[in-house]
Formats: structure tokens, C-alpha cells, sequence
């Protein structure tokens, strides 16, 4: 299901997590709930991945996550702002010392001139640290490949930050 090389990157940040004691959350949208699958797929995952929140529509950021709709109305559900506050809420409503978020235009619809499909947000939450952003611009390379990609680029700013890579 999931390529060897993000099968690889899931299980160097579950053992990197491991040995520092500490646990993940993911907040997906766009990705609809494949990084946590990726994550799952290693033996032993448990002892790390605390729990994934899959909030695709924008009511469920608010409701699950504590998004507030103004900040979606304002800025869309694909921005900066919006992906920071689900990784703030995805820590908040956890366990986890560690919180990803996702959210982004996979297609093959819903893009626009200033969010085309492909645009996709990241943000990384640490218990005392700073929230971390990260805007990628795939393009048009398709849903599934958009999906992947992102699941890639999640899993190296999980290693980043666990590992202090």
C-alpha cells in the first residue's frame, strides 16, 4: 500500500519518538487519514502515536480541533492559519507532545488562481516550542499523488522534529 520510503520514514519517527518519550497526533484533512495509516503500519506504533483527528470538512475543524470559523472564513480552510490552529487544537484535544496537521486542494476541483490544486499547508506543534509552517505547491500531479506527497513531506517535518534532525 504505502511506497518503502515512506514506510521508512514512518518507522525512523516512531523509533526517534520512542526513545524520547514522546507521542504523535495527526490532523488530517486533505490526506483524509493516510498519514495515520502509514504510521499504524509499523509494529509497534502504539507505544507513539497517540491518536489521528480526520476533520475534512470545515465544521469538523471547528467541533473536533477548535478552529475558529471566523479564521476559515476569512482565510479558507487551505491557509497558514488554519493549518497552525489544527495542529495547536490537535495537541490541545491529545495526549501527544507532538501534533501535525494537514490540509490542503487535492483535486481534481476546488482549486482557484491564488490556491491552486496542489497547494497543501503543513504545521508542526511541540509542547514549548514554536509552531512550524510549510507551504507546498505539488501542482496538478494528481489526487492520490498529492495525497502521498504530502504524507511524505508530514513524516520528514515529524522526523525534524523528534529527532532534531
Amino acid at each position: 500500500m504505502f511506497s518503502d520510503r515512506v514506510l521508512n520514514l514512518a518507522r525512523l519517527v516512531l523509533d526517534d519518538a520512542q526513545q524520547r518519550r514522546l507521542k504523535i497526533v495527526a490532523a488530517e484533512s486533505c490526506t483524509g487519514g493516510l498519514l495515520s495509516a502509514a504510521l499504524i503500519e509499523i509494529p509497534g506504533s502504539s507505544a507513539v502515536f497517540e491518536r489521528g483527528f480526520i476533520t475534512y470538512s470545515n465544521k469538523a475543524k471547528e467541533e473536533v480541533l477548535g478552529v475558529p470559523g471566523d479564521i476559515i472564513a476569512d482565510y479558507g480552510a487551505v491557509s497558514e492559519v488554519v493549518a497552525r490552529s489544527m495542529a495547536e487544537g490537535a495537541l490541545e484535544e491529545s495526549r501527544a507532545n507532538v501534533a501535525i496537521s494537514i490540509t490542503g486542494v487535492a483535486g481534481p476541483g476546488g482549486g482557484t488562481r491564488m490556491k491552486p490544486v496542489g497547494t497543501v499547508h503543513f504545521a508542526l506543534a511541540r509542547e514549548n516550542a514554536p509552531i512550524r509552517h510549510r507551504q507546498e505547491n505539488f501542482g496538478d500531479i494528481g489526487r492520490s499523488e498529492i495525497r502521498i506527497a504530502s504524507v511524505e513531506i508530514a513524516l520528514e517535518m515529524l522526523l525534524e522534529s523528534v529527532s532534531g534532525r
